[in-house]
């Protein structure tokens, strides 16, 4: 089984590139705040939530999306640690939502630590109601990630084949598809973990 999000290209790109920001701080240290405007565009062009991104979804461009960062880059600002804890973003998008006037999404922390299994059906649950997945991976001892290290990005699919699921992994204005558990299994102590976007 396979299931994918539909998403979106902004200057013929896939979802937007942290490194087409002109903002040091933003290009080197702007993941998180990307995932959530990424999620915000999506969910505006194609869940209906308007307010989420107010500006035109049908013509999406890289000025109208750099003008859109700048009012979420407070909520989530590059720091010298990074966003390096699930509760730094989940505080920092909820209160961007209380501040548009938008009650009806809600975040909810999923830790690293969990079980890859109930990781598994919790990715599945997600995309299966049609809402992308941040994920933060902190260290990793697979090499195959190493441009994934100490950082955001989002799941937007899955797909099932005999033992191995896989994600649809978005991030640097393209996505690659990788094994879930090998991505969940980092082999190091401190973890990082999921965003769940409950509506």
């Amino acid at each position: 089984m396979k299931k994918e999000l539909n998403y979106f290209l902004i200057d013929g790109k896939y979802g937007w590139n942290q490194e087409d920001f002109k903002n040091l701080w933003m290009n080197k240290g702007g993941c998180a705040c990307v995932t959530a405007c990424d999620s915000f565009v999506y969910m505006s062009k194609y869940l209906g939530k308007d307010n989420l991104y107010p500006y035109d979804k049908e013509n999406l461009n890289a000025l109208d999306y750099v003008d859109f960062s700048n009012n979420v880059k407070p909520y989530l600002r590059p720091r010298w640690t990074g966003i390096d804890r699930l509760e730094i973003y989940v505080d920092g998008i909820s209160d961007f939502l209380k501040d548009i006037g938008e009650y009806g999404i809600n975040l909810e922390e999923y830790s690293g630590d969990n079980d890859i299994e109930d990781a598994i059906n919790v990715v599945k649950y997600q995309i299966d109601k049609k809402m992308p997945v941040p994920m933060l991976v902190l260290m990793h001892k697979n090499p195959k990630f190493k441009d994934f290290v100490w950082h955001w990005f989002l799941l937007t699919g899955y797909e099932e084949n005999n033992e191995k699921f896989m994600v649809k992994v978005v991030s640097y204005g393209s996505y690659r598809w990788f094994d879930f558990r090998e991505l969940w299994n980092t082999g190091h102590k401190r973890k990082g973990g999921l965003i769940l976007f409950n509506d």
